[in-house]
């Protein structure tokens, strides 16, 4: 990595960090109401929390795509986070034996960060879509640091597990559209909506909106990014380690296999109708019910989005994404030799060879490295594979390859630049343990992040050169870190290739 110094870092938006204090006028008017936030650290940024961007999806709205907010008088102190959505709680447990105070099925709030002096500068926007793999998480982050560099920041809340992503033949029915499940995405498409109706009133420009996420919310990116129903409503996407297909190559369920999931749930409460499910606690559905995750449901997603990319149905926006160079080491607790070899025949068929040359299994040892390296091949090519499809319909790409390993804590062992390390980078929110070369490696990413939002390009004043990504070119993702060349080479592309050229749909 070349250290580079704070100041050059920030680039263009260095005069925003000289503003000593912010002065949007408010109340803030919304399409729903008017809303007064709280100062930052900084005052300089202006945050507001807690803004419900949906009805309460709660009674009959459970489950239901996100209807409007109902309006309300006065102004409504934009203060605090609202209630995280319905989430497991502790450890070893389905569910809590009871919803803990910051937790809701009442959840669809979102938060907004702007250090914009006025309503008229028209910021880039930035929409932040959490990770947890669909089943945890909130939009509770601190959006300070990117709002000081010119960007306004909104993170959210979407509904989680069997809230966020349940199917159902009642369900399919009552929606108007024959469809059912996806009501995350919704949840997403419906803040993008927001975002389109009530940015300006923020200092933020609704023609450069940035979509971007981490994990299952990265996956969540390429999701409205394949959808008919994210037409519009966005100009970029920014993805970590994560796009439609999820974190590996993967079929999407079909609609039919997502309502029986539905139906067991039904079962497992003790109740024949939906209504019945609809009478259930919500603490009840956390504990017994599961989501399935993104599924075709012949509306939001109309078919397997593998098909819809390669054959260019898209959305054409402007991507930068990329993965880290320790994935792995988030998931795996181990891997024997046997069951590693047993899967990976099972899973690779005739190709199993190939794979065994790139990733032996000789002793427990080696299968463990194997395994390490695999899943994170695997995921780098997924989201090349996105860089080149975009590519192709005339999009912009950028790649990165996130390689440097956060300071562990005390009597810890380093899992290295594993799943999600790179985030904190991104929003410049230094960790207790960071050194100095930790501050600017992040003061460098976020940079790259706002550039990136503002002009398409993450390239700025001070910041070592990001090259354009060519599918067909030399040149290799950015390394963010210290340069390391165990990146998927050409030969482990190759083969994840050749076993998605024999799986993908047709």
């Amino acid at each position: 990595m070349k250290p580079i110094a704070l100041v050059a870092a920030l680039g263009f938006f260095l005069a925003v960090t000289r503003v000593t204090a912010a002065s949007i006028m408010e109340p803030v008017k919304t399409d729903s109401g008017l809303v007064s936030g709280i100062a930052g650290t900084d005052p300089v940024v202006r945050m507001y929390r807690g803004i419900p961007y949906a009805a309460p999806p709660v009674g009959d709205l459970r489950w239901r795509a996100p209807q409007p907010v109902a309006h309300w008088d006065g102004v409504r102190k934009a203060e605090q986070f609202g209630s995280r959505c319905m989430q497991a709680v502790g450890r070893g447990g389905r569910g809590p034996a009871a919803t803990p105070p910051d937790m809701a099925e009442d959840c669809l709030f979102l938060n907004v960060w702007t250090a914009a002096q006025s309503a008229a500068e028209r910021r880039p926007v930035m929409v932040w879509s959490h990770p947890g793999g669909y089943t945890s998480g909130s939009g509770n982050y601190d959006g300070e640091p990117l709002a000081k560099k010119g960007a306004v920041l909104v993170t959210y809340n979407y509904r989680l597990g069997p809230f966020g992503f349940l199917s159902h033949p009642e369900l399919t029915k009552e929606s108007g559209r024959n469809a059912s499940g996806n009501q995350a995405l919704m949840d997403m498409a419906q803040v993008l909506q927001w975002v389109q109706k009530n940015i300006a009133s923020f200092g933020g420009d609704a023609n450069r909106v940035t979509i971007y996420g981490d994990s299952a919310g990265a996956a969540m990116d390429g999701g409205i990014v394949g959808s008919p129903q994210g037409k519009g409503l966005f100009q970029r996407a920014s993805s970590e380690s994560g796009a439609w297909m999820g974190l590996s190559m993967n079929a999407m369920a079909p609609l039919s296999q997502a309502e029986d999931n539905g139906k067991r749930l039904a079962t497992a409460l003790g109740v024949t109708s939906l209504a019945g499910m609809r009478a259930r606690p919500a603490d009840e559905i956390q504990q017994k019910g599961r989501g399935s995750g993104m599924v075709i449901d012949g509306w939001f997603i109309p078919e397997d989005l593998s098909l819809t990319f390669a054959q260019g149905r898209q959305n054409k926006v402007d991507v930068l994404i990329g993965s880290n160079k320790d994935e792995g080491t988030f998931f795996n607790n181990g891997t024997k030799a046997d069951s590693f070899t047993n899967q990976m025949k099972q899973r690779w068929g005739d190709l199993a060879d190939s794979f065994f040359k790139l990733y032996p299994a000789g002793s427990d040892e080696e299968a463990n490295t194997s395994s390490l390296a695999r899943f994170r091949d695997e995921l780098g090519w997924h989201m090349r594979t996105w860089a080149r499809v975009q590519e192709k319909a005339g999009n912009k790409a950028f790649v990165y390859y996130f390689t440097h390993e956060p300071p562990a804590a005390p009597g810890q062992p380093s899992r290295g630049a594993t799943h999600g390390a790179e985030a904190a980078y991104v929003f410049n929110t230094p960790g207790r343990l960071w050194a100095e070369a930790d501050k600017i490696l992040a003061d460098q990413i976020s940079s790259y992040w706002v550039n990136f939002a503002a002009t398409g390009d993450p390239n700025g004043k001070g910041l070592p050169n990001w090259p354009q990504y060519h599918a067909n070119g030399s040149n290799q993702p950015m390394i963010l870190g210290e340069k390391v060349d165990i990146q998927p080479d050409a030969a482990r592309i190759a083969l994840f290739d050749a076993l998605y050229a024999k799986q993908k749909p047709r």
